[in-house]
């Protein structure tokens, strides 16, 4: 039962996987629990227009290139594919609306009444929610992040010539020329999807090497093989201006540091340079609360604000922007509200980029690791394993970090075909604290992709066995 003076005992406001997760776990342990979302459907981002269609997009466009040639061909497979991209999008959308039904099913479930409308704090207790205005002990914020917008270019998902992420995932034909501003995870996914469809590709990157905040290493293969499948890189380079004229978009290009700007002419551009927190038109000034200079929500480890009864979780504080990350805030903070004890070891949250192949990423690069004392590094090259060679998949390797004295690894990177899946052996063992030696010493069924982590962590003592 909530607090006889509250409507609630929770009240979640964003239905993202951080939102939603949140109010699930709460309504679990016996709180009385609303969610407020202002879309027409929960799920956030993530699943309306982010991680789950673009995935479905990646896969599917996966299979299109995969008959168009290639490893099917190796392989003795020859067939001439058709593109119906309709049905593409249709299966897409398809996914999109029963992820969003069944969490929509663990709402009623759970007892968790969905609060339609955008959410308007009045006080920390008290939140306006569309025309109702709602009470609770406890108020999570859960809002999310959005797309950063790009000084003089300006978004027009409507028209599909520069679009976000968003309007990338919505394109009613395949660009024959696009522009991808920005290397990081979200241009080069949806840079992939279209490239596999016909497009000829350029990436737009300020800095000197794809994928910013992932390892050395990782970065320059990554860039090696993006251009082996025929992405244009134009690294080291800005966007300073974007005029649009009919269906064509014409882009002011220069080099970072200086230079002599050119222009490049693309039927799609696609800013992609990260995301902001959403916490504009919250009325956090009615609660006092502030954000830091990145417009984040600073919360001690609990995941408390500075404002009694006032909690956030996911994109709108500190750390990496991922569904994930999120999920797992979600849990703790519903279990701190109970009074349990809820936590999330922020040094152990993988990364994804769900390319072809695979790059993924948990715990410290080797320049981070470096910075912090003497360390061992082990790499296998997935050349050598015996699976990604009879599937076909040369590209990539497994990079293992280990502490120089106490060999507690400290980081894990892999570029394989399965390296999303491949990563979680990797932050479980961190979690547990595990030496390089525990990797090694842990028997790997063979083949798999998975025993270049056992290789690589052999190799952090200089014992792999197949290279």
């Amino acid at each position: 039962m909530a607090d006889q003076n509250y409507d609630y005992d929770v009240l979640v406001i964003g239905a993202g996987p951080g939102g939603y997760v949140a109010a699930i776990r709460a309504a679990q342990l016996g709180l009385k629990t609303a969610c407020a979302e202002s879309r027409e459907t929960l799920g956030g981002t993530c699943l309306n227009v982010g991680c789950i269609p673009s995935k479905a997009m990646l896969h599917a466009s996966e299979y299109f290139e995969a008959a168009s040639g290639g490893a099917m061909k190796a392989m003795g497979i020859e067939v001439s594919p058709k593109l119906n991209l309709d049905t593409m999008h249709a299966q897409r959308r398809d996914a999109v609306e029963g992820l969003t039904k069944g969490v929509a099913f663990l709402f009623k479930k759970n007892k968790i009444d969905w609060k339609s409308g955008h959410a308007t704090f009045q006080d920390a207790h008290t939140v306006k929610v569309g025309d109702e205005t709602v009470t609770a002990k406890n108020v999570v914020i859960a809002t999310g992040s959005s797309v950063t917008p790009l000084p003089n270019v300006e978004v027009d998902n409507a028209k599909g010539v520069v679009v976000d992420s968003t309007g990338a995932l919505e394109l009613p034909k395949v660009p024959k020329k696009m522009v991808v501003i920005g290397g990081g995870v979200i241009g080069l996914e949806l840079g992939s999807v279209w490239r596999r469809l016909g497009a000829e590709v350029t990436v737009v990157e300020f800095l000197d090497q794809l994928l910013p905040g992932m390892d050395g290493d990782v970065r320059k293969e990554a860039g090696k093989i993006f251009k082996k499948q025929g992405m244009e890189l134009k690294l080291s380079h800005k966007v300073t201006g974007c005029t649009v004229k009919g269906k064509k978009a014409t882009l002011t290009v220069e080099p970072s540091q200086g230079g002599e700007a050119e222009t490049i002419e693309a039927d799609c551009v696609l800013v992609s340079i990260g995301r902001k927190p959403n916490t504009e038109g919250l009325g956090l000034d009615a609660i006092g609360l502030e954000t830091n200079e990145r417009g984040q929500i600073e919360t001690d480890h609990e995941f408390r604000t500075a404002v009694d009864g006032v909690w956030a979780i996911g994109d709108v504080i500190p750390g990496p922007m991922l569904a994930h990350k999120a999920e797992d805030e979600g849990i703790a903070v519903a279990e701190n509200i109970a009074g349990q004890t809820g936590i999330v070891n922020h040094d152990v949250i993988p990364s994804v980029v769900y390319t072809w192949p695979e790059i993924a990423g948990v715990g410290l690069t080797e320049e981070q690791a470096k910075g912090k004392g003497k360390v061992k590094v082990g790499k296998f090259p997935m050349l050598a394993n015996s699976r990604a060679k009879t599937n076909h998949e040369p590209d990539g390797f497994v990079k293992v970090i280990a502490d120089a004295e106490t060999d507690r690894v400290l980081g894990v990177w892999c570029i394989a075909s399965v390296a999303g899946t491949m990563i979680a052996q990797a932050a479980q063992a961190m979690e547990f604290g595990a030496t390089s030696e525990d990797i090694a010493y842990t028997c790997h069924a063979h083949p798999t992709h998975s025993e270049a982590i056992k290789e690589a962590a052999m190799a952090v003592t200089s014992k792999p066995i197949h290279i």
